[in-house]
Parts: structure tokens; sequence; C-alpha cells
């Protein structure tokens, strides 16, 4: 009689308990992505700076001049700008002078 009491208090306890632990499994999971997502978008914010500046001394070590804009950038010298993401505001004073620039993530606020 003690182990059918038993079953039946497991049982009841096993169906009151499935539920939490499903929602509980749910909450985890969906926070995990979200922090994973705004890790990578900053992760991909440096790897696009990084790439950037790669791509524009690769300009001026080979014709010595800095890049005149992003696109010749990613016509010439390969880089690629997810645009539906990242906006760069790109500002050259003179073709000696080093370019300044602004990556700006667009996903975040919602659009540019």
């Amino acid at each position: 009689m003690q182990k059918r009491k038993k079953k039946r208090l497991w049982g009841a306890l096993g169906s009151l308990l499935m539920p939490v632990l499903a929602v509980l499994v749910l909450v985890i999971f969906f926070t995990g992505i979200s922090n994973l997502r705004n890790g990578s978008g900053e992760e991909g914010m440096k790897q696009l700076e990084s790439s950037l500046r790669r791509a524009i001394a690769a300009c001026y070590a080979t014709e010595g001049i800095y890049p005149p804009s992003i696109e010749y950038l990613e016509e010439n010298y390969g880089l690629q700008v997810d645009e539906s993401r990242y906006y760069i505001d790109y500002s050259i004073f003179a073709s000696n002078l080093m370019p300044s620039f602004t990556i700006l993530d667009v996903s975040e606020s919602g659009g540019a």
C-alpha cells in the first residue's frame, strides 16, 4: 500500500512540476538567445571596424591615397558591409589624410 501512495504522490507532483519546468527551460532558452544576439552585435561591429581599418590601410599602401568612399573599398578591396544592419558615416578631408568614420548599428535603433 505504501508503494501505491508513493506512485500517486510522484504522479501528482510530476504533473504539477512538468509545466513549471517547461516554462523555466523556455525562459532560460530565450534569455540565452537574447544575450547571444547582443553579444554578436557588439562583436560584429568590432569586426566591421577592424575590416574597415585594414581596407583603408591596404588602399593607402597600394595607391598612396586614402579611399574616397566605402563603395570604393567594397568594389576594390573586398570590404563587405551588411547595409541592413550597419550604417557607416565616412568622412574624408583630403586624399592624404586618414578619413574618419563612425559605425552605427541600425538594427538596434529600428532603422536609420
